[in-house]
């Protein structure tokens, strides 16, 4: 069974009276209730819809002190995060300060070595380096001891961080953080790492330093190609000014003559020209990702940066087999969970909760196997493996609609360190003593949650359609709303007794699924799921040619047939 949204208000259908119906349903959906709230949604503009940089609190210190530094030529070091929001917002800083002229280099702590955040250690190297200024880019919130230190050793800190501050403020210069304090005004908080250290840039373009008239008006756009990627991969809520920067982001990265971002879709077979965030999103975050996970996040940070064309294409290869190395390795992880699980079968029924970890593991690899497991054995699954040589970290997925991984956790707190995400994912910091009682403490925990039933798919359907009406004029009024991600979801349709002309599959392990659906027996469109067992379950097995289901699907284009036709991304099967 699947449920269909409730019909649009009258009041609010007749604001939005000049939209056709279902793109008037769809906005309405989104909180947007006035003609002029959907002008803006539907058309962001770059002039009336980007905040002035100078109303986050401590903008105006931090521009201030940045071209005080870029004057005197003070040794400037950015510090940033190793993921797909820390490595583009160093990007984009670099760009911004070699633009300037500024003496400065650039910081990325390893992932397995040094761990997330700054480091008292990783400070006391940058003052022997010469370092004055040290300017953080997704992190820092939370490092008040490391920022005590860089005081200490007479560096000035500017924070830009977009994660909740600890119980006290770390002793900065100025904190860029909208989140940080209850004082902030600037009214959009949802920015991310790369999106505050655009805003930053863009701010000590605003306030001036010398120099400042050899870069044209203007300029700071071009980086909107490493703000708007890390806006998409690092999954902020697309409304707003997130909107703004994902929509040009993605304007500029069809145009970007960044030699790295040409290399890298190159080798993930993207094209450039007309990029999406579904190509950003699983496509290039992951192998910018894989860096960080696999090896040194250093090769994605030079791939962004280098001018030269040859040193781009061997970095974006490195890349390449680096995600395939990620990839293997999550598949010899799921095969292992696969043969505990099976031996304990043999045994008696499997828990309510299924929590492993092994030392060995590398927990940025187990959110991928945590929801392949939880699909296949649909329960809750928390896995854990060793960070830093010390930190038991892990990501667990909920397999089961009715559960919500963090309330799970709030109801054993004392197994965590820390802990976050939303209700079908989150990840977790464990304490080294509770690995022994962790899986037993979940099913006793998940036992007092009340649990409802359902049949639902999941999903509620903002429309029913059938396969003639998947259409080039459908999709091209669908992409009015385009970017789609967390806060702003794709619009999903329910089809309703098709016919499957054709059923196959693809890949190395045979793990995509390629189907033909068809309502009147003629003309088919093409339906594929990614990683389709983990994606729609146990119920793929029963697909087979001829037979009649009832679907719920996306749209989306064909970007590698010719004539790039519309098709179907399945997303449930009823």
């Amino acid at each position: 069974m699947v449920a269909l949204h409730e019909p649009i208000e009258e009041t609010v259908r007749r604001e939005l009276s000049e939209y056709d119906d279902l793109t008037a349903a769809l906005l309405s959906r989104r909180g947007i209730t006035t003609r002029e709230e959907a002008v803006a949604f539907l058309s962001p503009s770059y002039e009336e819809h980007i905040g002035n940089p100078m109303h986050i609190l401590d903008m105006p210190k931090a521009a201030a002190r940045i071209a005080a530094a870029i004057h005197a030529g003070e040794r400037i070091t950015v510090w940033s995060d190793y993921d797909c929001d820390g490595i583009p917002g160093g990007s984009l800083l670099h760009d911004f300060l070699k633009k300037a002229g500024a003496n400065f280099d650039n910081y990325i702590p390893h992932r397995h070595e040094e761990g997330f955040g700054v480091s008292v250690l990783g400070v006391e190297k940058l003052r022997e380096a010469g370092t004055k200024l040290l300017i953080t880019v997704d992190c820092g919130i939370t490092d008040n001891d490391a920022v005590a230190r860089a005081n200490e050793l007479g560096m000035d800190v500017i924070i830009t961080d977009h994660h909740l501050p600890g119980e006290h403020l770390p002793p900065a210069l100025a904190i860029i953080d909208p989140k940080a304090r209850k004082e902030e005004t600037y009214p959009f908080k949802e920015l991310c790492g790369a999106g505050l250290a655009w805003k930053l840039a863009c701010g000590v373009l605003a306030h001036g330093f010398t120099g400042r008239e050899n870069i044209p008006v203007g300029w700071e756009k071009w980086l909107l190609d490493m703000a708007g990627l890390a806006t998409i991969a690092d999954m902020v809520p697309l409304v707003g000014e997130n909107r703004v920067i994902a929509k040009y982001g993605l304007l500029v990265m069809r145009k970007s003559p960044r030699l790295g971002l040409h290399a890298l879709c190159r080798t993930a077979r993207v094209n450039q020209r007309f990029i999406t965030e579904d190509d950003v999103g699983f496509m290039l975050a992951p192998r910018i990702n894989a860096a960080s996970r696999m090896g040194n996040p250093r090769d994605a940070f030079e791939l962004f940066t280098t001018t030269d064309e040859a040193r781009a294409n061997e970095l974006a290869l490195l890349l390449e087999k680096a995600n395939r190395s990620r990839r293997a390795q999550a598949a010899a992880i799921t095969r292992a969970v696969h043969d505990r699980l099976e031996e304990r079968a043999l045994t008696g029924a499997l828990p309510a909760v299924i929590a492993l970890g092994d030392p060995d593991w590398r927990p940025g690899l187990l959110g991928l196997v945590a929801n392949s497991i939880a699909e296949e054995y649909e329960r809750p699954v928390f896995l854990w493996g060793r960070e830093g040589g010390t930190v038991l970290k892990g990501s667990c997925r909920t397999g089961n609609q009715n559960i919500s991984v963090v309330v799970l956790m709030e109801h054993a707190p004392q197994l965590f360190d820390g802990f976050g995400g939303h209700a079908a994912s989150g990840g977790f910091t464990l304490k080294d003593d509770a690995v022994f009682s962790f899986e037993d403490s979940l099913v006793h925990a998940c036992a007092a949650l009340p649990h409802t039933e359902t049949n639902d798919i999941g999903a509620r359907a903002d429309g029913e359609l059938s396969t003639l009406e998947a259409t080039n004029d459908l999709l091209n009024r669908l992409a009015r709303l385009a970017p789609f991600g967390i806060g702003n979801e794709k619009p999903l349709f329910v089809l309703r007794n098709v016919n499957l002309t054709k059923v196959s599959w693809f890949g190395k392990s045979e793990e995509h699924l390629k189907v033909a659906l068809t309502t009147d027996g003629f003309d088919a469109i093409e339906g594929i799921s990614f990683y389709a067992k983990r994606e729609l379950g146990k119920k793929v097995h029963t697909l087979s040619q001829g037979k009649n289901v009832s679907m719920l699907a996306s749209l989306e284009r064909d970007q590698f047939s010719r004539g790039r036709p519309v098709r179907l991304r399945l997303v449930a099967i009823a």
